[in-house]
């Protein structure tokens, strides 16, 4: 009897490790949490304590699978499955991704769902595929993973909370993200159809930076030379005004002055305009023996001419 008793009270004896509690339960009925350190329970089956890593960061790898690791939930029996996913247009993509998560809620985790890492992961996969499901391929693959992660821990933590599943979602991370491998190669050739042509229209943005400035600055020259052109004619059309204003004022005064006035300023300026020319009056005939009218003067390039 105090063998068995002393083999009874031994096994009452129990060790919480630091980074986890003990829930307890009596004849199946949950009594309380106990923290780390060395601990005593009711022997013979009375009370039963379950060890639970409450400080402890778990992830479940979706897509993929880490060799060698000891939580039973982090892998998936099919990984190609869960991350052949259809997008928002239509597209085929390979979403692989990572949830990280932790035990909150002791009492909660053990005794609302039967298995609830294995329903979390149901969740995962369903959220992830109805986020990409409302994204395009483009989006997914390159642009779109950050609002993708976003809007799948905030649903995923949503549903969490709502089914006291005594989880707490930290992180959702996408990983490597890229066509299946039946249609990569056409991805491959869309990808350069649209590197080619964003690089075609940069360069057609480029030539349009380089000559509308060019055409701008010429069109600009022109309407401001046809301005100055403009000033300029106006100008001196005031100026003509004027200067006839001038002459009229003073051939109001004295017209015959005026009238000889004018006469003599023209012929000053068309006389230079005529050469070496000699102006005879058709009476004056016995002039003609005078002058040699035979050939070129001396030193002048062209020959007299002789205007009666």
């Amino acid at each position: 009897m105090l063998l068995l008793l002393a083999g009874g009270l031994a096994r009452g004896v129990y060790t919480v490790g630091p980074e986890s509690v003990g829930v307890i339960q009596r004849f199946g009925r949950y009594v309380g949490t106990v923290g780390p350190g060395l601990r005593f329970k009711l022997p013979f089956g009375i009370d039963t304590v379950t060890i639970v890593p409450v400080k402890r960061q778990l992830k479940m790898e979706f897509g993929f699978g880490t060799q060698g690791v000891t939580n039973l939930y982090q892998l998936a029996s099919d990984p190609e499955r869960e991350s052949d996913m259809v997008t928002g247009d239509l597209n085929a993509a390979h979403v692989e991704w990572v949830v990280q998560y932790e035990i909150s809620d002791p009492e909660a985790y053990l005794f609302t769902m039967r298995d609830p890492e294995l329903t979390l992961r149901d969740l995962a996969e369903s959220v992830m595929r109805e986020v990409v499901g409302d994204r395009t391929v483009d989006e997914v693959l390159t642009i779109g993973r950050q609002g993708i992660e976003t809007a799948a821990i905030a649903g995923l933590t949503k549903l969490v909370h709502d089914l006291r599943m005594g989880l707490r979602v930290q992180q959702v991370q996408l990983k490597n993200v890229h066509p299946p491998a039946a249609v990569q190669a056409s991805f491959d050739e869309v990808n350069r159809a649209q590197q080619e042509r964003e690089q075609m229209i940069n360069q057609a943005q480029g030539e349009y930076n380089k000559v509308v400035p060019r055409a701008s600055g010429e069109a600009q020259r022109m309407l401001s030379e046809s301005e100055g052109y403009a000033v300029r004619r106006v100008n001196e059309a005031e100026g003509d005004v004027a200067r006839f204003r001038s002459l009229l004022k003073e051939y109001d005064k004295a017209p015959a002055v005026t009238r000889r006035r004018l006469y003599l300023e023209t012929m000053r300026e068309l006389l230079p305009r005529l050469g070496d020319t000699v102006i005879l009056d058709e009476e004056a005939k016995q002039f003609l023996p005078l002058l040699n009218l035979g050939g070129p003067a001396a030193g002048d390039l062209q020959p007299r001419r002789t205007v009666p």
